[in-house]
């Protein structure tokens, strides 16, 4: 295999998920989800503006939605994946930070909460309401499983071939915690190792491990990477599901005086896996585009329902496909032969289909039509 061959191949995926190492509570994943909805305001406000509706009301909405997401997709979660442990441990349900967002369940409390938006607001009929929300939706959608990347979280299946992502962050930290002074871990593909790549998926990454002298002498700490780092890249469950160390066997590093500090660099490998978060929010953002393409050319000519079914339609299809190659997310769906997640989107994928059809029996409105429509 050439040099070219092999940058092309893989990718070792390790980003610290803060976005300022030293202030690790602002993380990229709340970040772009703030930002979504930041984004998303500033397109309503154009939205409204250009079809002659009030903008304060953009306020009032982007509450409705904010609330709607976050509570929808953790009571999602909680209800459609664990519902045992949560219920048996309520307080749980509110530890957010922990993980745990189900979009599905965004989904659903979004469009109950526009329902009760739009009682409240006369001017606007409730489909007129999701079918611009929408647009902005797949938008934040994109933003959102950006965040899960930086977080190296919801990744895909292993590809069975050279070509993926090896998600190593999980390893790093939990190497940081070793009773040995670590100052710094890095993963990364190593090209000298070319040679070892044999096209079943499981490729060469090493992990370069700077160790402050202490009270360790090189002895005690070549006793420790063989026993601790060992441990951690052999039973740890994120490191059996994203790293291939062989358990039986000897590890293989290399240790080296720095002077002021010790260079161990970790001879490991890794599962290459699908980076089904790239290819969710790919799908997302052209959704987005699509439809505010669509918004464009026609505005309140709009046939009301029809971009809440192509939305459905897309999304969830899109979701549906996705998930053939993404990991379970808990353990009950290994015995599935769909997921949790497809099988919450075959009933919004019909809606949708359904939306679409009454839409588009009903037609365009005619150029001179100002209104929302009933």
């Amino acid at each position: 295999m050439n040099t070219i061959d092999f940058i092309l191949s893989y990718v070792v995926w390790s980003p610290n998920p803060a976005v300022f190492p030293s202030f690790e509570r602002l993380r990229w994943y709340s970040l772009l989800f703030a930002l979504g909805f930041i984004i998303s305001q500033q397109i309503m406000f154009y939205i409204y503006r250009k079809e002659g509706q009030d903008e304060r009301l953009v306020d009032k909405l982007t509450i409705y939605m904010v609330l709607a997401t976050i509570i929808g997709a953790r009571l999602g979660h909680v209800l459609f994946y664990e519902p045992e442990k949560y219920l048996s441990n309520p307080i749980d349900i509110l530890k957010v930070w922990e993980g745990g967002l189900a979009s599905h369940g965004a989904a659903i409390a979004i469009l109950f909460a526009l329902y009760l938006y739009a009682k409240k607001v006369p001017s606007q009929t409730y489909l007129w309401v999701v079918d611009r929300i929408v647009i902005v939706v797949a938008m934040t959608g994109a933003m959102i499983r950006v965040g899960n990347l930086m977080n190296s979280e919801i990744g895909g299946k292993p590809t069975g071939s050279d070509s993926g992502f090896v998600f190593a962050r999980d390893a790093e930290e939990i190497i940081e915690t070793l009773r040995i002074p670590v100052a710094s871990v890095e993963a990364y593909k190593p090209s000298e190792r070319a040679s070892e790549l044999t096209g079943n998926g499981i490729v060469p990454v090493n992990f370069d491990i700077k160790v402050e002298k202490g009270g360790y002498s090189e002895a005690d700490l070549k006793t420790a990477i063989e026993t601790d780092v060992k441990y951690v890249l052999t039973r740890f469950r994120s490191s059996q599901k994203y790293l291939a160390e062989n358990p039986e066997t000897p590890l293989k590093y290399n240790l080296k005086d720095e002077g002021d500090h010790y260079l161990v660099s970790v001879y490991t490998f890794g599962v290459a896996r699908y980076p089904t978060q790239i290819y969710e929010a790919v799908s997302y953002l052209i959704i987005f585009l699509i439809l505010y393409w669509i918004w464009k050319k026609y505005k309140s000519r709009l046939p009301d329902g029809l971009f809440l079914g192509l939305f459905l339609i897309s999304v969830f299809g899109m979701r549906f496909i996705w998930e053939f190659l993404k990991e379970n997310q808990v353990d009950f769906e290994e015995e599935l032969s769909l997921n949790m997640g497809q099988v919450l989107s075959i009933p919004l994928v019909v809606i949708g289909i359904i939306l679409v059809t009454m839409a588009l029996k009903k037609g365009f409105k005619p150029e001179e039509s100002q209104g929302t429509g009933s």
